[in-house]
């Protein structure tokens, strides 16, 4: 049952990327080849719904890294940002009463002038999740996002990639967020390894990356994303391991829009209230397959830049249909490719209201 301060997880630590069709002497496309250890490979999925803090201060700085976690191995950073503050809603606005004063050579004064108090209450859950404001908020558009140029082989490069895409991502979304009605603040970002224990809870590198929205900070798994690159020698994997980090940090950074909006929160009343699990399963789906959506908005949006082209997009198209949602709360490979897509071309949150969709387009 979602509540406070418990964490959104992110997809868990997957088996590697495949070896890329190779071209023959005579122009033939050779047939694809995936790696065994592919086959028996699965991404465990773990999310736990909660309530979150709301949105902050319409205003976003290039990040100032300070080490604040210190487990037995590496080092975290937490980049500046912070909690967020509540989502704009129309505050009860009532007219105070006023007397006018006896005129001198009066000998009544007037009537007293009174106003009835009148109350907006905002938007619905309903309307949070269903109609939100930032479906029409229009296309995103490219930040020119560049790759950056160190490698996550190390944990100064992970940290620089992690520093990177949070500039980015700050550019990106604050004036669709902003246009929308909402109050942009950017997240705070922390890498971690080995356990480390947050307000939601206490987690080890063994899991996935999670946002935590008591601080409204993304926790990224600092072993998985050096375990991916170093771990295989070749080339197309080490791309991979690039395009699955991006994928993970857009996709975390895509519950902290849920979280600038409302969604998240309004996402986690309408789930405490359904009447069986079953219904409370797909609303996590919901958000998920929202939250990569809004992901590849990104990708998508950047994708002349930063670029996804060649060998980067052969990797991207493969990791968003190549996931396994154990638990039933993610999302199936089908529909995290279905909904992936639509982000990528549309670049529009248009594209990614999973709260109208059918049953079957969020199984």
């Amino acid at each position: 049952m979602p509540g406070p301060g418990q964490p959104q997880f992110g997809w868990g630590a997957p088996p590697g990327g495949p070896q890329p069709p190779k071209k023959r002497r005579g122009g033939v496309i050779a047939v694809c080849v995936l790696l065994g250890v592919l086959l028996a490979g699965v991404i465990a999925l773990k999310t736990v719904s909660y309530v979150l803090k709301h949105n902050g201060d319409p205003s976003y700085a290039q990040p100032t890294p300070t080490t604040s976690y210190s487990p037995t191995n590496e080092p975290t950073e937490e980049p500046s940002g912070g909690p967020t503050s509540a989502v704009p809603t129309a505050e009860p606005t009532t007219a105070r009463p006023t007397t006018q004063a006896p005129r001198p050579t009066a000998t009544r004064s007037t009537a007293t002038a009174t106003t009835r108090p009148t109350t907006n209450p905002g938007p619905t859950d309903s309307d949070l999740v269903l109609r939100n404001r930032l479906y029409k908020a229009g296309a995103m558009r490219s930040v020119s996002c560049k790759e950056s140029k160190a490698r996550q082989s190390t944990v100064a490069g992970a940290r620089a990639n992690y520093k990177n895409l949070w500039g980015c991502l700050n550019r990106a979304w604050a004036p669709l967020v902003t246009k929308a009605g909402g109050r942009f603040r950017a997240p705070t970002v922390q890498m971690f390894s080995g356990t480390i224990t947050t307000p939601c809870g206490t987690h080890s590198d063994s899991g996935p990356p999670f946002f935590c929205g008591s601080t409204d900070t993304i926790y990224m798994n600092l072993s998985e994303d050096l375990g991916n690159y170093n771990r295989y020698p070749q080339s197309y994997q080490k791309v991979w391991a690039r395009m699955w980090m991006l994928h993970q940090f857009a996709h975390e950074y895509g519950h902290h829009v849920q979280n600038n909006m409302g969604i998240l929160q309004a996402y986690a009343r309408i789930r405490y209230e359904r009447p069986t699990y079953a219904m409370e399963l797909q609303d996590s789906r919901r958000l998920e397959l929202q939250a990569s959506c809004f992901s590849d908005i990104f990708i998508g949006a950047n994708r002349r830049t930063y670029p996804i082209t060649g060998q980067s997009l052969f990797q991207w198209r493969w990791l968003i249909g190549h996931v396994t949602d154990l638990g039933n709360d993610h999302g199936d490979a089908n529909n995290h490719q279905y909904w992936a897509t639509r982000g990528y071309n549309a670049r529009n949150p248009s594209a990614c209201n999973t709260f109208v969709a059918s049953a079957a387009k969020v199984q």
